[in-house]
């Protein structure tokens, strides 16, 4: 009785329901939900718009108010903490239009990678087609509102950094230009992510400051998270070349394009000794070699042919290259923006030693 009695204790733990956060967390870590988990609604926005790639945003948004705090210390706190919502917005509505196109356009089936590694909203009957532009639309509204109030509290100049963004997100897979489809997804995704969203957020912060360095600054963060795009569109090889779609992977050739995004990656850590050596940054960014071991362990991957079948609880298949560029990207933009705090902190005299 007593043997019965815990075998069912134990299967009413195994089919116990995972809390909201729990569910929320695990949309966050891997953009999926298991098999046969209840949908709540939070949950089904959290897919929809693929929340589980917005650290890397977040970190933009970081780095641009960290960058801002190097230069002065009077910076417009509240424009940083909404720009950086701004960005994150702004990534979100970039999903959603690239799933609607590219489903639009034939690219995205069932047999599609994008419909194999993530719930697709509207494959997967998350959200309609219209209901997809009516939240991208809502979305888009609220990042309207957060410029207007850039535009009367900074200034007009704000709209350069939001049109510029706005031009890129729609026309990355939009056409007639539809970028991604020549090659030009990647460059896009390094003005995004540097330029855009790390400048952006520096010039709302210090209500209109910009420097030459500044631009400079953004390149190693950018390169980095191109390198995300780059391991994406690597694992996508075999179908983009049959569906005609010229990503850098494609026209450079697999192998070639893994060399290059090892090279990528390694411009980093290049750049950041740049700025330490003309001083337009401390020596505290040091702390970003902390994730140099993790770069040669990545590096080591991307010089092996992909497996034919993922490992176990390999979390994202087919998807494979872009899995280790997410893993040096989370150690790697930590320790830069750790090192960009010890920057702003310590005494300029312990930093410049030499």
């Amino acid at each position: 009785m007593t043997g019965e009695m815990t075998e069912e204790v134990n299967a009413e733990k195994n089919t116990k329901k995972p809390s909201l956060l729990k569910k929320w967390l695990t949309i966050l870590s891997s953009c999926n939900l298991p098999e046969n988990t209840e949908m709540d609604i939070i949950s089904k926005f959290l897919l929809i718009i693929r929340s589980c790639v917005f650290s890397m945003t977040l970190m933009s948004g970081i780095i641009g108010g960290l960058l801002a705090l190097s230069l002065t210390k009077q910076i417009s706190w509240l424009n940083w903490i909404l720009s950086t919502i701004g960005i994150v917005i702004a990534h979100a509505v970039n999903n959603i239009i690239n799933d609607f196109f590219d489903l639009k356009q034939g690219i995205d089936d069932d047999e599609y990678a994008r419909a194999m590694y993530a719930p697709h909203p509207i494959l997967t009957g998350l959200i309609s087609k219209r209901k997809l532009i009516l939240l991208a639309l809502a979305l888009n509204l609220i990042d309207v509102g957060i410029l207007i109030y850039f535009m009367l509290t900074v200034n007009w100049y704000v709209l350069f950094f939001a049109l510029a963004g706005i031009f890129i997100s729609v026309f990355y897979v939009a056409p007639p230009l539809n970028l991604k489809k020549h090659g030009l997804g990647e460059p896009a995704v390094f003005i995004i992510w540097g330029p855009l969203m790390i400048g952006g957020t520096f010039y709302v912060s210090t209500l209109a400051q910009i420097s030459h360095w500044v631009w400079i600054a953004t390149i190693p963060y950018a390169l980095i998270v191109t390198t995300i795009l780059f391991g994406k569109h690597i694992d996508k090889y075999e179908p983009d070349k049959k569906k005609g779609i010229k990503t850098l992977p494609v026209i450079i050739g697999e192998k070639n394009a893994r060399i290059t995004n090892i090279v990528l990656m390694g411009l980093f850590y290049i750049i950041i000794i740049i700025l330490i050596a003309l001083k337009y940054q401390g020596i505290g960014l040091v702390l970003t070699f902390i994730s140099i071991p993790r770069y040669i362990f990545v590096a080591k991957n991307y010089l092996k042919p992909k497996p034919k079948e993922p490992p176990e609880e390999w979390p994202i298949w087919p998807l494979w290259y872009v899995g280790f560029a997410f893993h040096l990207i989370r150690l790697s933009g930590l320790t830069l923006i750790f090192g960009l705090l010890a920057n702003i902190f310590i005494p300029a005299q312990y930093l410049w030693f030499w």
